[in-house]
């Protein structure tokens, strides 16, 4: 009866405890230069293709967009703001990059 209960446990149980699962984390940065009404610098982050966290020039805040990433300040209350830091870093990198484009390719003015 035991070994019965511990396979029909097994079964239940065992394929939602061993089974891997792939996921996936990507970041996206948009920068744009002289764009009207369109933020200077966007970044997103996205969990298996749904938007986790956004940045843009306009708020220049960090800001969870899914319910669970508000839990993370439970634990660690600098969060945001440490990733409101570094967003306004990768503002600042891509914002060079973008000049240096546009003096290389002859795009200052005009």
């Amino acid at each position: 009866m035991k070994m019965l209960l511990f396979l029909l446990l097994l079964g239940i149980v065992g394929p939602h405890c061993t089974s891997a699962r792939t996921h996936s984390l990507k970041y996206f940065y948009t920068a744009s230069s002289g764009v009207p009404n369109f933020p200077e610098f966007v970044g997103v982050g996205l969990v298996d293709e749904v938007e986790m966290t956004h940045y843009d020039s306009n708020t220049r805040r960090e800001e969870p967009k899914q319910d669970w990433m508000n839990n993370i300040t439970d634990e660690v209350p600098q969060y945001w703001e440490g990733e409101t830091q570094n967003s306004l870093g990768n503002q600042q990198g891509y914002k060079v990059d973008i000049e240096t484009l546009k003096q290389r390719f002859n795009q200052t003015g005009g």
